[in-house]
């Protein structure tokens, strides 16, 4: 793990509230004996009474309580109470119908809602719940079963709204995934969401969390790069990488053996090997990663090719963090890649 950065660094990231530290720094504040995320919301201390720390853990064994009202000891998400009551009723009935009306019902603001699911997640808390209706018709469907038994079991009340739905975030109609297909694709469950595997029967081609804005996009590049054969369903390898990805999330097993198949140039498939190659409780910076592929000028184009793998976690791009220490950006959401760096501390030792 990199050191952090300078205090005064530090201090204007707390003044400024700024996300790109979440997971990474946490300030302890010696007259109030409390120790807190940078974007906390509370009063701002003096410099001179900080301390600054890179876990939470550290921070307790210096004597310091953790903060009632940013929660620094859990992940990111978890500290804001909205978005933890609402993802607990969404995982208790993942097949409610919600609405804005339901929300103002439980005396919540839709707008603060709404700012607060797009500020962890990249989009509201609706939209997150249109996608886990949409499991329960994709298994319907991988299961063969008519359209309208997998439309009702989305929660839709109109075939037309369960395909536009379907498309929106699949990139076709699930009218397409029915028939003769190479590569297969199934919905797995994963503790930081549900991610779309596509398969053959020899490699894994593609692993997305479903909620990623890219999704649509990406499947519609990879099913042109397989002539539109892809269809709903599973092969040994999804059951590989769904074994795989139990083992790592339980602290078992921090390796991926299941083999890959890369649909990239020549360039960004050596940027996700080096990927690859970037053990389990280590991160790189976008330069460092340049240099171990030779090309220390590259800094950028590592960047864009690492904003591209399609693998994710297979091909670790959540490891790459920004030569400060801060998180960066990930397609995945920040509020995974804290989450899974703290996973993987454990397997550093």
């Amino acid at each position: 793990m990199l050191d952090l950065p300078e205090p005064e660094t530090l201090y204007a990231a707390l003044l400024a509230r700024d996300p790109a530290y979440e997971g990474r720094a946490y300030v302890a504040v010696t007259t109030t004996g409390i120790f807190c995320r940078l974007t906390c919301p509370a009063r701002k201390p003096r410099p001179e009474n900080c301390q600054w720390f890179t876990r939470p853990a550290d921070a307790q064994a210096a004597g310091f309580r953790p903060c009632r009202r940013c929660f620094p000891t859990g992940p990111t998400a978890e500290g804001d109470r909205i978005v933890s009551r609402l993802m607990a009723l969404l995982k208790k009935d993942p097949l409610r119908r919600w609405s804005e009306t339901d929300l103002v019902g439980m005396g919540l603001d839709p707008s603060t809602v709404r700012r607060a699911f797009r500020r962890q997640f990249g989009q509201s808390f609706l939209q997150m719940a249109r996608a886990a209706r949409l499991r329960g018709g994709m298994r319907t469907l991988t299961e063969g079963a008519m359209m309208i038994e997998a439309q009702l079991d989305a929660g839709f009340d109109s075939a037309s709204g369960f395909r536009n739905a379907f498309t929106r975030l699949f990139g076709h109609p699930p009218h397409i995934w029915r028939g003769a297909a190479d590569l297969r694709a199934d919905w797995i469950d994963t503790p930081l969401g549900g991610m779309i595997v596509i398969a053959d029967g020899e490699a894994l081609h593609l692993l997305e969390f479903i909620d990623r804005k890219a999704l649509p996009e990406g499947l519609r590049k990879l099913s042109g790069l397989v002539g539109g054969r892809i269809g709903l369903g599973r092969s040994r390898i999804t059951d590989q990488v769904e074994a795989e990805l139990t083992a790592y999330f339980d602290g078992r097993n921090p390796r991926f053996a299941v083999p890959v198949h890369l649909h990239g140039t020549t360039f960004q498939t050596r940027v996700w090997q080096q990927l690859q190659a970037i053990p389990a409780g280590e991160t790189r910076s976008y330069a460092q990663l340049a240099n171990e592929i030779g090309q220390p000028t590259a800094t950028r184009a590592v960047a864009r090719a690492n904003a591209t793998n399609r693998i994710a976690l297979i091909v670790p791009c959540h490891r790459v963090i920004g030569a400060d220490g801060s998180l960066t950006g990930y397609a995945g959401g920040l509020w995974r890649k804290e989450k899974l760096i703290e996973t993987e501390r454990a397997y550093a030792h």
